[in-house]
């Protein structure tokens, strides 16, 4: 149902109006002229108008011209005498969606509302996906107005156009997708499929098969044939996410694939060729896994045919402002909270914390204080409160006064406001040594994580299959024989 505004001064025309639109399941509301039509534009939501091009005073093509500069947004059909084509036509070309002559018949009335609310529900949807569009493009938008950020968004708009592989190094949490969609964005195929992989999420035995496909009855399991990464990316990009846990017998079989384009799914025997622009990313040093054997040397230097290193948020503190602000409107929205501004001394507790977890754990900041604050601007104890997750609530930067009851006592707990093992969280580091405080820390972030290891690993800034290396290599008995005491 609709709500139709009709405009006329015959009271005979009216009541056809009224009546066969009412009958068609819509609410019509009547007015005789075009200061009563404006009235009911006032009044209320009109979703369809329906005008006679004749009128006492002001013809129905002013009107039409009155409200298109009042910016109405409302789609007009016009009515006129069946002698008068030209008036039709002039209504058509000043913007009219259509016209019906006179006398009206409702069969032809009815069509033609039907249409023009067809038209009306297209434009609706197609302007909420415009918006969803764009709020697509404003969440994939990189923030950063730093050196750093300013030289690799250089070297991206460099290298988009070509098929160059793109291989992305970085600390877990600097935002390296972002760079890719941005790679992919920019190039010619950004009309095409940006197909993402992470390989480090998937079983190892579902590696092969989620990169070429399979056919039916390949494996146990496989009822139907299956396409894989690389055909669902054909003529796009293939985002192959921390490339650095890939088996080395499938490394072989990615840089064949690479290097020719082609392969053949598993348990197939028909080859099939594709074309796909990689980007890779890793949080690893991929020379130095080459160079221990650990990584194909061959794939390495297919993959970094143009490198890219993004900056961990501790060296680029300048682009903390913009992003905090960037989250914190972002949260708001989703909250339904209003929120102009960050506190000044807030942002300057943001640029003194070092960020282990990079942007990800400053976005997790950002939302929690943005949720704990009622007004529009977020204090600076909406920070304060937790001290930034994980760095500070395991034990966080060691104090004069911590280090000097630590080498008098050995133990943090006896400092004069030291925290104390009854805070539950808190890791004493007692030595320099660096794998037993890695122990440490896995072990209270599995506590604060209620043993979940996609969480323990999220707050250590490290991948689950990182974390699952850590928690399954062999304890080395000479840790914790030759330390240093604070």
């Amino acid at each position: 149902m609709a709500t139709i505004l009709y405009v006329d001064d015959e009271p005979s025309v009216g009541l056809i109006l009224d009546d066969t639109l009412r009958r068609a399941g819509h609410e019509p509301v009547g007015a005789n002229s075009v200061p009563q039509a404006l009235q009911a534009l006032a009044r209320g939501t009109i979703d369809l108008i329906i005008s006679d091009y004749r009128m006492p005073g002001l013809t129905g093509l002013e009107f039409l011209a009155m409200i298109q500069r009042e910016g109405y947004n409302i789609p007009l059909i016009m009515l006129t005498g069946y002698a008068s084509i030209e008036h039709a036509v002039s209504s058509i070309k000043a913007g009219a969606v259509d016209y019906i002559t006179k006398p009206v018949r409702p069969q032809q009335l009815e069509l033609a509302v039907d249409q023009a609310l067809q038209l009306v529900r297209l434009k609706r949807e197609n302007e909420a996906l415009l918006r969803e569009v764009m709020e697509f493009r404003n969440e994939r938008q990189i923030v950063g107005d730093s050196m750093a950020i300013r030289r690799i968004m250089q070297t991206v708009a460099t290298a988009a156009p070509t098929r160059a592989t793109v291989l992305l190094q970085g600390e877990s949490g600097t935002g390296k997708e972002l760079f890719a969609r941005a790679i992919h964005d920019q190039s010619d195929r950004h009309d095409k499929p940006f197909i993402q992989l992470n390989c480090a999420a998937l079983p190892e035995g579902l590696v092969e098969s989620a990169l070429f496909g399979h056919e039916k009855g390949a494996f146990t399991g496989a009822i139907k044939r299956v396409e894989g990464a690389f055909e669902r990316a054909h003529r796009g990009t293939l985002l192959l996410d921390e490339i650095s846990e890939m088996r080395l017998d499938l490394q072989a079989k990615l840089l064949r694939v690479l290097q020719e384009q082609e392969f053949e799914r598993v348990g197939g025997t028909s080859t099939i060729r594709v074309d796909v622009r990689i980007v890779a990313t890793t949080n690893r040093n991929l020379a130095a896994e080459a160079a221990a054997g650990t990584f194909r040397q061959d794939l390495y230097y297919r993959l970094s045919t143009i490198p890219i290193l993004i900056p961990p948020l501790r060296e680029r503190k300048e682009d903390i402002p913009s992003l905090a602000y960037r989250f914190a409107l972002r949260t708001a929205a989703e909250t339904s909270k209003t929120i102009t501004a960050i506190a000044p001394e807030g942002l300057e507790l943001l640029q003194q914390y070092d960020w282990p977890g990079n942007i990800r754990e400053l976005q997790h900041v950002v939302e929690r204080a943005v949720i704990l604050s009622s007004g529009a601007t977020i204090p600076p104890h909406a920070f304060e409160g937790f001290r930034f997750g994980l760095a500070h609530s395991l034990g966080g930067p060691v104090t004069a006064a911590q280090r000097a009851a630590m080498s008098a006592d050995g133990d943090a707990g006896e400092a004069g406001g030291a925290p104390s093992q009854d805070d539950g969280v808190l890791v004493k580091l007692t030595s320099l040594n660096v794998a037993e405080a890695e122990e440490q820390l896995i072990a209270k972030a599995l506590i604060m994580a209620k043993n979940n290891r996609t969480k323990a690993a999220d707050l250590l800034g490290m991948s689950v299959r990182t974390l699952r290396n850590k928690l399954n290599a062999p304890i080395d008995p000479t840790v914790g024989e030759e330390t240093l005491t604070l």
